[in-house]
């Protein structure tokens, strides 16, 4: 990684995507740029690199059409700055010349960096075409998930990038870390004295993670069915939520001291009990354009981990995903131990367990499900106590 002055990085004085064209642009990327124009945060050239033939006008108007597909609200003015930086590169990543067009395009910049939104078995193809073309030597490069199918793999596919570039100018990236949400399971239990001695075994029942979709994979079945529901949301999006969640609180702020809480978390988590295993496919999806046709890719995964700790042994982790369900919404759910049946029976019901719910999208919030004497009601029910964040501290980072 390029050091300035004071010893950090430098900014990026050019910000290539390879890939532009595909399904994480369109969701995400394009959104994020738009908001970091917004709050004056770009001060960089974009170029796009991709194989399909578009002209700069083309991807702008994608740029567009994407953005105010999310429901972000266009402001003319915003999106012209933004689209005025976009320059776009054609080309095969597997041709040579499509790097030298590269390094045209970004010719007298210092401190590039290359975000890979392109499947896994191109990035190899890609470091190695931007290392001959003598693009990396000051680089850094994103890498995004999933990182190889398996622990083979991303080790083997860490060899191949790392006879190009330096581990230090590789950065293997989870969007969800940017999630507004994520930092905020952090700040909940560890900046709240009245959280914190609750969140444990001594009186959690279980902590559910669920992310759900109403919409299926549309046209990415090529992407997709290699990688399915477990490796293309659990083991990285969501597990970041189960380390936000159930790791100790890291004694610094440092990026390797929160590293390590993590790690030493998923040490303690038991190996997954394929009983506790369960993998479905929605109906429709052997029709995708780009789906094998006797592909047994699973589009909903629910599984059941344990972590064997003092905080949390005997508390069941319920992670769960999939596509083509009722509602889109991510959340990080604990569900609280029973009350006591009390003795004078002032209730004339079993009461339900208290929650505490982080909604991490579509929106960000917290809701509180406790047991409360209501007016509308002959006794007691249970109450929700619901806060977006949005509406108490602002519109929140999105990830890209």
């Amino acid at each position: 990684m390029a050091s300035g002055e004071s010893g950090g990085p430098k900014s990026a004085d050019v910000f290539v995507i390879f890939g532009i064209t595909g399904d994480l642009a369109k969701v995400m990327t394009f959104r994020s740029l738009y908001r970091l124009e917004r709050r004056g945060l770009l001060d960089c050239p974009i170029v796009g690199v991709a194989v399909d033939d578009w002209t700069v006008e083309q991807l702008k108007e994608r740029a567009r059409e994407s953005i105010v597909g999310t429901g972000e609200p266009l402001d003319e003015a915003v999106f012209e700055r933004l689209a005025g930086r976009f320059s776009y590169v054609q080309g095969d990543f597997s041709d040579a010349a499509a790097y030298g067009r590269v390094g045209e395009a970004i010719k007298g910049r210092q401190t590039p960096v290359f975000y890979l939104e392109i499947p896994p078995f191109l990035f190899a193809t890609v470091v190695k075409g931007l290392s001959e073309a003598g693009l990396t030597a000051n680089a850094r490069v994103v890498v995004e998930k999933p990182f190889g199918h398996d622990r083979d793999s991303a080790i083997a596919l860490a060899a191949d990038l790392h006879r190009y570039i330096d581990e230090s100018q590789l950065f293997r990236i989870d969007h969800y870390l940017g999630k507004m949400g994520l930092e905020e399971i952090i700040h909940l239990r560890f900046a709240n004295t009245m959280l914190e001695p609750l969140w444990s075994r001594n009186y959690v029942a279980s902590v559910q993670i669920t992310m759900a979709e109403d919409f299926g994979v549309e046209d990415r079945g090529h992407f997709y069915d290699p990688v399915g529901a477990l490796r293309d949301v659990v083991v990285n999006h969501l597990m970041q939520v189960v380390a936000a969640c159930a790791m100790e609180a890291p004694s610094r702020g440092e990026p390797d001291t929160i590293k390590d809480a993590q790690v030493a978390l998923f040490k303690a988590v038991a190996a997954a009990d394929p009983a506790h295993y369960v993998r479905g496919q929605y109906d429709g999806y052997l029709q995708i354009d780009g789906v094998a046709p006797d592909s047994t890719t699973e589009t909903y995964a629910a599984l059941r981990l344990e972590i064997e700790n003092w905080r949390w042994a005997g508390v069941p982790f319920f992670i769960r995903t999939g596509k083509r369900l009722p509602v889109t919404q991510t959340e990080l759910r604990l569900v609280f131990r029973h009350p006591p049946k009390l003795g004078f029976r002032i209730f004339d019901r079993a009461l339900e367990p208290n929650q505490l719910v982080v909604k991490l999208d579509p929106s960000t919030g917290i809701r509180l499900v406790v047991e409360a004497h209501r007016a509308d009601a002959p006794g007691e029910a249970p109450v929700e106590l619901d806060m977006e964040f949005a509406e108490e501290g602002g519109e929140g980072p999105t990830p890209s």
